[in-house]
């Protein structure tokens, strides 16, 4: 059984044309002879009616369980799927609809953000024999008690690829409003183009550290079972990007396509504190100040431990949370707010010398100061004022030439 499982998030069911467009990449993979799972995620964005902040909105989620919050929420999904699947069946097609829950998938009950643990297909598997497209509420599954849960931001993403590994699928394909992943952010970088072929790592890293293009934890989920992901555009008719495991038949198709280039892409997250925090040699002070932060659910980037300063950044979400256990704690700090981590990516860098090197350049001649850097296997990151934000993607994707 060929069976393609294609995720559509939220602009792409958000109105009746985009409806329409997706209900025709539908058809047209089914009538390839496919058996097509369809996992959908809530209508538009906030403000439109069934969005889930538009959702959250109709609550005060400070005096609500998380257990009801979930409840309210996955109603965006699942009406998400009902009206899609009208759209199937209005154009002679045999459409079902199931929830997260009917559909197989159990979480455990960390409401809001929950983990799969287990997908049975048994119930989409006998649809398919009978030919039916079927249409899935992402986002969302059941406990074990048959209580719904959600699976946090960005979730259908991750429904969409556990259903194609239990369902043994032949890929996973990302429906969206833009082309493919590309170099840079096509809103600040205009010559930024389309990847046409990651690998996971790659695509990871980019997600993990700012791209909004699918979630890591499906990617990784991906990985995991050797899925192909391909992200397309619901809007146009691009090949989009594959994303796959690298090999030889991947190493020799990116040269073709890829130039040989060392970095594949570059993106950035914002509204990062840097903290440098002056400790003296104690390591039991050390450590008390690492349990104090990992219990208050505070995580750390960019760390440098030094023989008398840590160095780390965090989201401004945590800033005044730290501040308060520095300061309780007597610690002497320094913070640099407004900050920016950009990350530089392609897992064609290691072991290359002279990387770092080049973009400490291209920034340097652009007057941009680094205040830290990192880096991995297939990333460096350097972190610089949020000002300067624009002028350093600009810059160093010219540098890396990733606009041929």
């Amino acid at each position: 059984m060929n069976i393609v499982v294609q995720k559509f998030g939220g602009t792409s069911v958000s109105s009746v044309e985009s409806r329409n467009k997706a209900t025709n990449k539908i058809i047209k993979k089914y009538e390839e002879g496919n058996k097509i799972v369809v996992v959908v995620s809530a209508m538009g964005r906030k403000g439109d009616p069934y969005a889930t902040d538009t959702l959250l909105g109709l609550i005060n989620p400070k005096i609500i369980s998380n257990r009801e919050i979930d409840l309210l929420i996955s109603c965006g999904e699942i009406i998400s799927a009902v009206i899609l699947a009208n759209h199937i069946c209005e154009r002679g097609y045999e459409a079902v609809v199931l929830t997260g829950f009917q559909a197989g998938i159990i979480t455990n009950s960390n409401f809001g953000n929950a983990d799969i643990i287990d997908v049975n297909p048994d119930r989409i598997l006998n649809y398919l024999e009978e030919n039916k497209i079927v249409v899935v509420a992402g986002f969302q599954g059941s406990n074990k008690f048959g209580e719904i849960t959600t699976l946090g931001r960005g979730g259908s993403d991750i429904t969409a690829v556990a259903l194609g590994k239990a369902l043994n699928c032949n890929y996973v394909e990302i429906f969206t409003d833009v082309d493919g992943i590309m170099t840079a952010d096509p809103n600040i970088v205009p010559n930024a183009k389309v990847i046409k072929k990651m690998c996971y790592s790659e695509v990871y890293q980019l997600a993990e550290d700012g791209a909004k293009v699918i979630h890591p934890r499906a990617v990784e989920m991906a990985q995991q079972s050797n899925i192909p992901l391909i992200i397309k555009n619901t809007y146009s008719d691009s090949e989009g990007t594959s994303i796959e495991e690298v090999n030889v038949n991947f190493i020799n198709n990116r040269k073709e396509l890829f130039n040989e280039k060392i970095i594949t892409a570059i993106t950035y997250k914002k509204g990062r504190v840097q903290f440098i925090i002056s400790l003296s040699d104690d390591e039991s002070n050390v450590n008390k100040l690492m349990d104090e932060i990992t219990s208050n659910g505070i995580s750390l980037d960019l760390i440098n431990f030094l023989v008398d300063k840590k160095i780390f950044t965090i989201d401004e979400n945590n800033k005044d949370k730290l501040i308060s256990i520095l300061n309780k704690g007597n610690f002497e700090y320094k913070i640099v707010e407004n900050c920016c981590k950009i990350s530089v990516i392609g897992y064609k860098m290691r072991g290359i010398p002279g990387v770092m090197a080049r973009i400490v350049k291209a920034l340097s001649k652009e007057n941009i100061k680094i205040l830290q850097t990192s880096d991995s296997h297939n990333t460096i990151w350097c972190l610089i004022k949020e000002e300067d934000t624009n002028k350093a993607l600009k810059a160093l994707h010219n540098e890396f030439k990733l606009y041929e």
